[in-house]
């Protein structure tokens, strides 16, 4: 409980506020503070500078000492670092969640994919011990660690492939808090670096020191790392008018596989100058022996626009292996699991590609419902964002 007196409020600095980019993001500051590339432009860079390093003519498996040298603090291991946390440490579920109960569904005249990926979710329900608790907790404080492993990053030619990076990893810990309907707050912090994310029911932000603050274009979508075990009831409303796909076996389990993704409304929202969000899907993987959710994946595809008119595609999929569930006060809550995530460029008609891999295994240590004097204004963003949508509003 000691986890609860001592969260304290966040102060901001002012930031110059720009879109939150959802995939890799590890936009730079110069020394002076004086400008700030745009994520993209960064990303262009980072990969520019990786695919002209100089390697002999076996393809070294690792990258010189000048970029990955002993020092933990190399700038090429500092960006790795940086992606991973703009990647695994706060993305958000393709579409918002459901405010109807799924009970007051009707499934009536509807496909029969829909209908039978309703009774899986109530299945889950069920196995999850929502169903026994009409009246679930209304706040959620959770504590756990994290180990992310840095990138490799694999660079094809067409006529050669090459794999450059280190393995190493960072270990690190995080505070969520949520609330319903929709609110939460994140704090994570990895290898000297913290990540703050929030969301009021209304805007999703996201704070990182190289970037500053910045907010989620489109609708209002969940934290990834809540439906990924932690909350079932906001899993299930999720996946309340999936498509049920069929089954597939993972590991020892054969699963019900049920998808969603977000039309293509929602995602134009989300377009931001030269990227456009092309689709963003949801896999969910539930067990036929234990009704739970143990594996999800997630493809999310960005086709950026250069100057050079070359038209560049950025898909991001995340999946997760979801296990270890235990009983916290009647509900099956999922206590580890392990993330892998890639990034995938390619071009329109090169056959050239570069897929850069990364890791996440998590752990919960402390789950505590009802957290008594938490309220909504827990989950008020900075005062920036809050300007900035006063601003734009009608």
């Amino acid at each position: 409980m000691g986890s609860r007196s001592r969260r304290q409020l966040q102060r901001w600095c002012p930031q110059p506020l720009t879109p939150l980019m959802e995939g890799p993001d590890f936009g730079m500051e110069d020394h002076d503070c004086n400008k700030k590339e745009t994520s993209w432009e960064v990303i262009r860079e980072w990969f520019k500078i990786h695919r002209t390093v100089p390697v002999d003519n076996s393809f070294s498996s690792s990258m010189p000492p000048s970029l990955y040298g002993p020092n933990s603090s190399s700038p090429a291991k500092m960006q790795d670092l940086r992606l991973l946390l703009g990647v695994l440490g706060c993305p958000l579920g393709p579409i918002p969640i459901s405010d109807k109960p799924i009970s007051h569904l009707h499934i009536k005249d509807i496909p029969l994919e829909t209908s039978t990926a309703y009774y899986i979710i109530q299945q889950y329900l069920a196995a999850a011990g929502c169903s026994k608790q009409q009246s679930f907790a209304k706040n959620m404080y959770t504590s756990g660690t994290v180990k992310l492993v840095r990138c490799e990053t694999e660079i094809s030619t067409g006529k050669s492939v090459r794999t450059m990076g280190s393995r190493s990893a960072e270990n690190g810990c995080f505070v969520l808090w949520r609330m319903s309907p929709g609110m939460w707050s994140l704090e994570l912090s990895v290898g000297g670096h913290k990540v703050v994310a929030g969301s009021d029911g209304k805007i999703v932000w996201r704070h990182t020191p190289w970037l500053g603050t910045h907010a989620a274009k489109g609708p209002q979508r969940p934290l990834r790392r809540i439906i990924q075990g932690l909350d079932p009831k906001s899993t299930a409303s999720l996946f309340a008018k999936a498509q049920c796909l069929g089954e597939k076996r993972i590991g020892e389990d054969d699963c019900f596989v049920l998808k969603v993704a977000a039309d293509r409304a929602a995602v134009m929202e989300r377009n931001e100058g030269p990227a456009e969000v092309i689709r963003h899907v949801l896999y969910g993987y539930f067990s036929q022996k234990s009704g739970l959710l143990i594996y999800m994946e997630d493809s999310h595809l960005t086709r950026v626009h250069s100057e050079e008119n070359d038209t560049v595609y950025w898909e991001t999929t995340i999946g997760s292996s979801i296990g270890d569930y235990r009983d916290v006060d009647g509900v099956m809550i999922a206590h580890q699991g392990r993330t892998v995530a890639t990034v995938f460029r390619f071009g329109e008609t090169s056959m050239q590609h570069t897929r850069t891999k990364m890791e996440e295994m998590w752990t919960i240590h402390d789950v505590v419902f009802n957290v008594p004097g938490l309220s909504g204004d827990s989950f008020i963003p900075p005062a920036d964002i809050l300007d900035t949508a006063q601003a734009v509003s009608p």
